[in-house]
């Protein structure tokens, strides 16, 4: 390195603990001083180690039900019926996504099966574009590149902070049963304390997160299937008329309907998560695709009748006045009991952070590990190998997106980026059926899926800027183009700080994280 210049290129940090905990089972050393209790596989070589596979099919299937149901279905209703315009066709939108999401879930799940690294989207957009090993420089990894940079910096930490600040309204509004609505400030403070709690769960024990996992994904489903048997009973009960309105009011603009769409496909938001852990899921040619037939399913059918539920008891005009629509659906139907919605909902909300948080951290893992960003945020702890720098990244922009904006414009925003980016991964499995035709497929969908959500995902992008451009969507545009700055010195000419090796050895020293290694274990 240049001393005067300030940088070099292709540095590889050295620091590497200079001790280890003793192997409990024999007495030894464990080369990469992890010990065999922890969330880590050792693979070969000597301080090389790699994630675990400890997903089973039953926390496949928590894992995408409880990323699914978090705040959405809670939050977002009012949404989909303001801009759809009618009772039906608000029921209408709500089985679309379902159904879109289900088309896009299963092309992944052919992704998945035939690409057996971590990463989701990243991973595979990666590897159509810029080939298998990918290209290191140049324009083919660009659009990989900029799905990390956009996904890793901006998609999921505003994804968690609607989270995170759904959660918050539920816990803080009955504290102030006279406001219309919940204070910003205690709820901004109880929203980046939840962010904090799911970082720490997440960065002390997988083990400790899926089981976590698993009893949220629980608890959601108990609160969903009172909000369910509620409103059936009052059905019964004749309490129709708000459903018996049907179409009228229909919107006729197909901008609307696009922007319906967003709104719902942001309560479905987590039906590709499984694919950003592939590496840790037991047995993946089975238990994906399992896991995603499963789940989604459930989650559209829980979503059709909570909706029609909630239109059991009100109408369309107090749905749409109200923030905490689950909670009014507890005062009609419940009475003084109505306070546990609150609880249930702040649970589902928390156990959707928890998931969210898990998967999120594999994505910047992974492009770490693929030279695209950082390398620092592919190291995972030295003993329990959970990949604490790329959790604590997220959790510092997460908090950053609480204090800076507010649910509705988060939810456009959102929508509007991510599914740039999923029509992209659409366009890399049609690629990678022409690329790579004898590639081995486990799972393998009729190619008309893919073209589907491909196509719709031009619609869902297009339509709102064209019928109705917001500035928000500039900003989306202007953000993913501003990763090339970046891209050019950093990832294509390998350009490295000097400062940065400093950086990255005293991060490895204050988090104990050390280097990691990819080994296919698909087949162990």
């Amino acid at each position: 390195m240049s001393a005067t210049a300030g940088y070099d290129y292709d540095y590889a940090p050295v620091y590497k603990p200079t001790t280890a905990p003793l192997d409990q089972s024999n007495g030894h050393v464990a080369a990469n001083g992890a010990r065999p209790e922890d969330e880590v596989a050792a693979s070969a070589g000597e301080g090389a180690v790699q994630l675990k596979r400890r997903v089973g099919l039953l926390s496949g299937v928590a894992l995408i039900v409880g990323t699914m149901i978090g705040s959405g279905i809670f939050v977002s209703p009012k949404g989909v019926l303001e801009r759809s315009g009618s009772v039906a066709l608000s029921l209408i939108v709500w089985a679309g996504c379902g159904i879109l999401s289900l088309f896009g879930a299963l092309s992944l799940a052919e992704l998945g099966t035939m690409i057996h690294k971590s990463g989701g989207d990243f991973i595979y957009i990666l590897t159509a574009f810029a080939g298998d090993p990918p290209a290191r420089g140049g324009i083919k990894p660009v659009p990989a590149f900029l799905h990390a940079w956009t996904t890793v910096l901006l998609l999921k930490p505003a994804g968690l902070g609607i989270m995170a600040l759904s959660f918050a309204k539920y816990i803080v509004q009955p504290a102030f049963p006279e406001c219309g609505d919940t204070p910003p400030v205690p709820t901004k403070m109880v929203a980046a304390g939840c962010i904090c709690l799911v970082t720490f769960v997440n960065c002390f024990s997988v083990k400790l997160a899926t089981r976590i996992q698993n009893i949220f994904t629980v608890t959601k489903l108990v609160a969903v299937a009172v909000i369910i048997i509620a409103g059936m009973v009052m059905i019964a009960k004749g309490h129709t008329q708000y459903l018996a309105t049907g179409f009228q009011g229909t919107t006729s603009s197909v901008s609307d309907i696009a922007t319906a769409f967003y709104s719902g496909l942001w309560a479905y938001d987590g039906w590709n998560n499984l694919n950003y852990i592939t590496e840790e899921l037991i047995n993946p040619y089975v238990n994906l695709p399992r896991s995603i037939l499963i789940g989604i399913p459930l989650v559209t059918l829980c979503y059709v009748l909570i909706n029609v539920s909630y239109m059991s008891v009100m109408s369309a005009t107090e749905l749409l006045a109200s923030e905490a629509v689950a909670v009014r659906f507890g005062n009609h139907v419940l009475g003084p009991a109505a306070v546990l919605i609150s609880l249930f909902v702040a649970a589902s909300t928390f156990g959707s952070g928890n998931g969210t948080t898990f998967t999120t951290a594999r994505i910047g893992f992974v492009a770490a590990r693929e030279g695209h960003l950082s390398e620092v945020l592919s190291y995972a702890h030295a003993r329990r190998l959970t990949p604490v720098p790329a959790l604590a990244l997220n959790c510092a922009l997460s908090i950053c997106m609480v204090s800076l904006a507010d649910i509705g414009s988060l939810i456009d925003f959102f929508s509007f980026a991510a599914w740039m980016f999923y029509g992209a991964t659409m366009l890399a499995l049609i690629i990678l059926r022409w690329t790579k035709k004898d590639a081995p497929r486990p799972y393998k969908v009729p190619i008309i899926i893919p073209w589907i959500v491909l196509l719709l995902s031009i619609y869902l992008v297009a339509a709102p800027i064209i019928q109705n451009p917001q500035v928000e969507y500039v900003y989306a545009c202007l953000f993913i183009v501003s990763g090339l700055l970046f891209y050019v010195p950093f990832v294509h000419y390998r350009l490295r700080l000097g400062i940065m090796r400093k950086f990255t050895i005293l991060l490895q020293l204050m988090l104990n994280v050390v280097p990691t290694t990819y080994k296919d274990t698909t087949q162990d």
